[in-house]
């Protein structure tokens, strides 16, 4: 399968997942896969034990968000594997609630990500 292949199906799978969640979790899902291809373009689109996911071209997920309604949580989660290059000192962050997305914290969702990437 190629490169553009595996984009165009995981882009499906992604819309699917995001079209599967509640109303209120759709509008932040939507402005988040947004943000992530706009500003990670070479990151794969897929789906992930379900959640809609972006990796690498060897299929390592980078970075991932999952639903209020997966875990029945109050927030969505917005989070971050290994290959990510969050790294700071010992001890750093890897996953964050979101209860809403405003454009300060769109800026910080892009911000986060360039650094991810980097």
């Amino acid at each position: 399968m190629t490169t553009k292949d595996k984009r165009e199906e995981g882009e499906a799978s992604i819309k699917a997942a995001i079209a599967a969640m509640p109303e209120h979790d759709k509008v932040i899902a939507k402005k988040l896969h947004k943000i992530i291809t706009e500003e990670a373009p070479d990151l794969i689109p897929r789906t992930w034990y379900g959640f809609p996911a972006y990796g690498d071209s060897n299929g390592k997920v980078l970075c991932f968000f999952r639903s209020t309604k997966k875990f029945g949580e109050r927030y969505m989660t917005f989070g971050f594997n290994d290959v990510a290059k969050l790294d700071n000192g010992n001890v750093w962050p890897i996953s964050f609630a979101i209860k809403e997305l405003a454009s300060k914290d769109e800026l910080e969702i892009v911000r986060i990500i360039k650094k991810a990437i980097s």
